[in-house]
């Protein structure tokens, strides 16, 4: 399959990655990258991750952002749920990230909605995450 990805879905391959090695390294957990565009066409990728506190929700959310804008300029278009961090949405037009509570992401179960969407392997160690500048 991926010799039929373009170079903007290549892309969005890219940038879910990203995403997703930025999440585990801040120790994200069930990390999970679907590949959604065959079946919703707005939208290239989501990436899935739980996490254990809302300290460490706000944490990846903050790392992904800064990863995203050094690996390539990105900016979320979007941000919902920040406020409470049990569940919050990245936008990044072409990749959406899901960081959730661990209760919250089996409440809501997406894995099971997307079950058919094919899954990206995420390395449990990243190999070349950006280094974030602050």
């Amino acid at each position: 399959m991926a010799s039929r990805l373009t170079s903007s879905q290549t892309d969005a391959r890219d940038r879910a990655l990203v995403a997703a090695e930025v999440a585990s390294a801040k120790k994200g957990e069930n990390i999970a990258v679907l590949e959604v565009g065959e079946i919703i066409s707005i939208i290239d990728y989501f990436v899935l991750v739980s996490a254990s506190n809302t300290r460490q929700v706000r944490t990846i959310v903050e790392e992904i952002q800064h990863a995203m804008r050094d690996y390539d300029g990105s900016r979320a278009i979007g941000v919902e749920g920040l406020d409470d961090a049990t569940w919050v949405l990245l936008d990044f037009a072409d990749v959406v990230v899901h960081v959730f509570l661990e209760a919250t992401r089996s409440y809501y179960d997406l894995d099971r909605l997307w079950a058919d969407a094919p899954r990206e392997q995420v390395e449990a160690e990243p190999a070349a995450v950006p280094q974030t500048s602050r």
